[in-house]
């Protein structure tokens, strides 16, 4: 009996150790399992100065669908890219769930940048196909960091600090991108995060503005109502492009109280204005995976006091399609609460035409690549004239963007196109100048109390 006890304890022994180096989700090791076999590494390659490569991927908008199917959808998709992961990576080569929604790699026989980029692209495309949950498939893709060493650091810290770097620069660049670490890159994100911080306090401190285009009535030049742009001068920095800070904003996770934040002051705004006029504003790609979309719109919406029918939302097809069917229903049910929907860009994206057949629209704006040339180029205005009786036959209403002169303009009231946006009718102004615009065109216009203008 006695004898038995010690040959029980080292078995228990490996058994805790397998415990704590292993993921109970997914099965894969840990982040301490990857710490333990990188510094070995690092120590075996103190003598021989072989490079090795360490990445990490994260799932580009996993949270909102996992918020919007539960834990346990979300729980299926992590086993799932594991089991792919765990398939497709090199001999020799580790794979470990880092911490939620990220994986990372031990790569010994990736020496180089090109090598690295190379299987990215490789485990990109493996994790891009569907996910099943069993009543549906979701899609997503992965963005991916790399870090080389001893060019990216020797010690296991420094390594993991630069692949995490490199997996922010990718992330901030768009979904499904895949970024190797350099000096360049980490000057870059240094920068990144000095502007995050200066916007999150601009946001705090309600320093973000908001512009408004004027949409025009192409028949008699009429005003129609205003699309709302989002602008950003900071004492330090100066002009902050909206290109810039948006999908900063967006990457970083707190595009909801930007956007929120715009949405308030615009509605504010139109209050102001004469009551058939509408306002437009843009849905970012991330609140159309997020289930608390509509709800919190409609409740911003309400407080301002402002119709909810002159309200129309803006979005792209690419904002789209990283999940259709949760899109589908966001669509549905802001249009359920009476806001319009208009499909932005128009033309640019990969299937437009299946987009107006799977979702239903109000409105089409046409991209202003092909209304820059429609005075120049035959297939361009050929284009815009089957998607101006293209949307006739849909009963969509139809905008042309970009347009920014007199010739362009005509041409497009001759091919029937209802209405149009663009410098030749204005430029984007702040509330005070787009109520002296409204004053030049509505002559008898006189800018209306807040108190007074709805049903508040």
């Amino acid at each position: 009996m006695t004898g038995s006890i010690p040959e029980t304890l080292p078995a228990s022994q490996n058994e805790l150790q397998a415990m704590a180096y292993t993921d109970p989700l997914t099965g894969l090791g840990n982040r301490y399992r990857l710490k333990d076999k990188l510094r070995q590494l690092i120590a075996e390659r103190s003598a021989d100065p072989a490079p090795f490569t360490v990445g990490i991927a994260n799932l580009d908008g996993f949270k909102p669908i996992n918020d919007l199917f539960g834990p346990s959808a979300g729980d299926q998709i992590l086993c799932q890219v594991a089991h792919r992961l765990k398939a497709c990576i090199p001999d020799g080569a580790t794979v470990i769930r880092y911490e939620g929604d990220e994986f990372a790699f031990l790569l010994p026989l990736i020496f180089e940048r090109r090598s690295a980029e190379k299987i990215g692209m490789m485990l990109k495309e493996v994790l891009s196909a569907p996910y099943d949950l069993g009543d549906r498939n979701v899609r997503l893709s992965a963005s991916f960091g790399f870090a080389i060493h001893p060019f990216a650091g020797e010690a296991y810290e420094d390594l993991i600090k630069s692949a995490e770097t490199a997996l922010y620069r990718s992330k901030r660049r768009g979904r499904g991108q895949i970024t190797v670490y350099s000096t360049e890159i980490a000057e870059q994100m240094k920068r990144a995060t000095q502007l995050e911080q200066a916007l999150r306090n601009a946001i705090i401190a309600n320093e973000v503005d908001v512009h408004f285009q004027p949409i025009v009535n192409l028949a008699n030049d009429q005003v129609v109502g205003f699309e709302a742009l989002a602008r950003w001068i900071d004492k330090d920095l100066g002009f902050v492009s909206p290109s810039t800070f948006v999908p900063l904003a967006e990457e970083r996770g707190f595009i909801d109280a930007l956007s929120e934040t715009l949405l308030r002051k615009a509605a504010e705004a139109a209050l102001s204005w004469p009551k058939e006029l509408f306002l437009s504003f843009n849905l970012s790609s991330a609140q159309l995976i997020d289930p608390s979309t509509t709800p919190n719109i409609v409740s911003i919406i309400n407080r301002t006091g402002l119709d909810i029918s002159r309200l129309e939302l803006e979005i792209t097809e690419t904002a789209m399609m990283t999940d259709p069917d949760t899109a589908h229903r966001i669509i549905s049910e802001l249009r359920a609460s009476g806001i319009r929907i208009s499909l932005d860009d128009f033309g640019t994206g990969q299937s437009s035409l299946s987009r107006l057949r799977d979702f239903t629209f109000d409105k089409v704006k046409i991209d202003r690549a092909f209304v820059s040339r429609i005075t120049t180029d035959s297939a361009s205005e050929h284009i815009v004239k089957a998607i101006i009786t293209m949307c006739e036959g849909l009963n969509l209403e139809v905008v042309a963007e970009g347009i920014e002169d007199f010739a362009e303009a005509l041409k497009l009231k001759a091919l029937g196109c209802g209405m149009g946006q663009g410098y030749f009718y204005g430029r984007p102004v702040d509330t005070e100048k787009t109520l002296a615009y409204l004053s030049e065109k509505y002559l008898d216009y006189e800018p209306v109390e807040a108190s007074e203008s709805e049903d508040a």
